[in-house]
Order: C-alpha cells, then structure tokens, then sequence
C-alpha cells in the first residue's frame, strides 16, 4: 500500500474544521499559482489566525460573455458529442467535483473559489441560438450539467437553464439533463413537451443515502431523499429519468450502492449507471484534506483500495478507464452493479433521443429568409 500523501499546509490556507455549507476545507492554490503563492501562503495563514475564521463565505456570480455556447468533445467514453455548461463554478460544493480543476484557469482556487466564486452566462440563450441556425448545423443530444450543475442554486435566479431549454424545445432539439438538484422540477412544464417529442432524457446523480455523509461530501445539493422526490415527479410527469451513481468512493460509499439503486428503481427511476471517484489535478489534495478532516479513520484505506483500482497511482486519465477503473475491485464492483440492475429491471444508462425532428430557430424577426 502506497503511503498516503498528506497535503503539505503550506500549499493552502487551510480553514480548521471547514466553513459551514462549503465543501472544501481550504483555498488550495491552483497548479498555475504555485510558484507565486506559496511563499505567501505562510504569511495568509497568520493573517487568518489574526483575523479570525468567517463563519460563512458568501457566493459572489460575475457575468462572463462567451462567443460560443456549445462545446464539443471526440472523448469515446463519453455517450454525447456535445453539451453545455451555463455556469462556471458549482455552488454544490461536492468535494470529489472533476471541474473543480477549471478554476485554476481563472487565476482561481480549485477549493472554495470555485464554489464561492461563480461565473454566469445570460447570453447562453441567444448564443444556443444563433449556433443552431447556423448553416449545416447536425443535430446531436446536448448535454446540460456535463461539467457543472445546471440546476445549482443559484439558478432559482438565473433561470439560465428555463432560457436554454426554451431555445431547444422551439428548435425540436434533443437534450440530457445531469443534475442533484430537485430545481429540476421547475421546469417540468418544458420537460414534458420535450418528453412528449422524444427529445429529452434525465438523470438524477445519487452518491449515497447516508443524509449525514451526503451533507459533508455535497453540502448544498438536494439531500438524496428529495432528489428520489424529484426521480418520482419526472416520472409521474412521463420524462424519461434515470440515476447516476457518482461517484463511487471505495470503503466511503461503495457498501450502499444496491440501497441507492434500489431506491431509485422504487421512485421509478428506468435506467442506472456509474462512475469511480476520479481525483485529477488538485482534486487529489483537496479530497485527502477532507478525508483526514471528516474521516481520518478511514482515510488510508479509502486511498489504498482506490489505487488498487488505478494501477497504483491515485488517478489514471486513460479512457475507458478513468471512469470505471481496472482490477479485481473493479471488476467485481461492475458486476455487482450490473448484477443489481438487472435485478431491478434497470438499463444501462443511455442518452435515447430523436435527432430527426430538428428545425432551425427563427430569426429574430420572425421571417424566414429565402436567402
């Protein structure tokens, strides 16, 4: 077993016991920072000490202006070729979060910067449609919360989300929806007509329904009772949704995954998959911080069953495997899971759309033009 590498504390300022409601126990600095921060982060952590430690940190959005709102991936272990991200930063606060990394584009800390520190994008509606009526344009699903949460809290003002689903619906274009909020239910009203064409399927992701160690992983997404209240509501509502069990944390979350599914299956979720708990970049440091914060027990060997599935190391990015992982561990926790499914009577998660019925937004005007 690899010895567990604890973050050094002069790589962040840490905050001791963590910050109510935020996920990370530090302001780690990002990997373009680290040679001109961390000589100062010794003299930060004596201003803390003297300033105090805030109770709370407030959420701070900042308008970003995009050229283009679509972004494409070639990724062959990723079912969609397109997806959206409204926000930059996620106010869930989920520790394991894979975008967490993005932050450190800003000059920004993949720790609580990235979920103190947001970035919205109003303009997501016009610039989803003037992509789509560009000339050629191929329909092919779009992937909303691929990076990101759409549904994050802060989105109950935004609606960025109700915009960009307006647009898709106009257009007849088929959309994935990948949320742990249970804001999803606002919009059932523009889910069902999508559902009704064949153009929408969603997924709630469920990580545990342990409510006390949902709160620590994912302090401000929807506790997992009500994101089985929102599976049940798309449902009843005749939406296509399914679950997603993400991630799977060896020896932390693993043991409760059949109860996951099953609860899931009971809500009437129709389809299940699953992803391993991937620490690239910072996220590595960031998520051994919480562990020895809020399970120190428990963390070596957390990491050590981990590595057992990534070839020794704490991460590998290959695909295929960056999601599932390789070994022994690997291959019996996939069985299981199919095992379960099957059981259950749910498919493997799929992204079943129509892409046939597309039609080109309207311009602005009203008219089409003939030219």
């Amino acid at each position: 077993m690899k010895p567990l590498d604890v973050p050094r504390p002069t790589d962040a300022v840490a905050l001791q016991g963590g910050l109510r409601g935020r996920g990370a126990a530090s302001n780690r600095v990002g990997r373009y920072l680290q040679a001109t921060r961390e000589a100062d982060a010794e003299q930060l952590e004596q201003q803390r000490l003297q300033e105090g430690v805030p109770e709370r940190v407030a959420t701070v959005v900042q308008v970003v202006r995009s050229r283009q709102i679509i972004s494409h991936n070639q990724s062959p272990d990723i079912p969609f070729r397109q997806s959206i991200n409204s926000y930059q930063g996620c106010e869930h606060g989920c520790i394991y979060c894979y975008a967490r990394p993005s932050h450190a584009w800003h000059d920004l800390s993949p720790g609580l910067d990235f979920e103190t520190r947001l970035f919205a994008k109003p303009d997501a509606a016009d610039l989803l449609r003037k992509e789509l009526a560009k000339p050629g344009y191929q329909a092919s699903p779009i992937m909303l919360g691929a990076n990101t949460d759409p549904y994050q809290p802060i989105d109950r003002q935004w609606q960025i989300t109700r915009q960009l689903l307006q647009v898709l619906l106009e257009c007849r274009h088929p959309v994935g929806i990948i949320t742990k909020s249970a804001l999803i239910e606002r919009d059932l009203d523009l889910l069902q007509a999508l559902a009704a064409q064949g153009l929408v399927q969603t997924y709630l992701s469920v990580t545990t329904l342990d409510a006390e160690l949902a709160r620590r992983l994912e302090p401000r997404a929807a506790t997992p009772l009500r994101r089985l209240q929102a599976i049940r509501a798309l449902r009843e509502a005749r939406v296509p949704v399914g679950v997603l069990v993400a991630p799977i944390i060896p020896a932390l979350t693993d043991a409760g995954v059949f109860s996951v599914l099953q609860a899931a299956a009971e809500a009437g979720a129709g389809s299940a998959s699953y992803v391993i708990l991937r620490l690239p970049l910072e996220i590595r440091d960031l998520f051994v911080e919480w562990l020895q914060q809020h399970y120190p027990q428990r963390a070596e060997h957390v990491m050590s069953v981990l590595q057992q599935m990534r070839g020794g190391q704490d991460y590998q990015s290959a695909y295929g495997e960056r999601m599932k992982g390789r070994g022994p561990y690997a291959d019996m926790l996939r069985q299981q899971f199919a095992l379960h499914c099957r059981r259950l009577g749910l498919v493997r998660r799929s992204l079943d759309v129509r892409c046939d019925v597309f039609q080109p937004p309207l311009p602005a005007n009203g008219q089409l033009s003939l030219f």
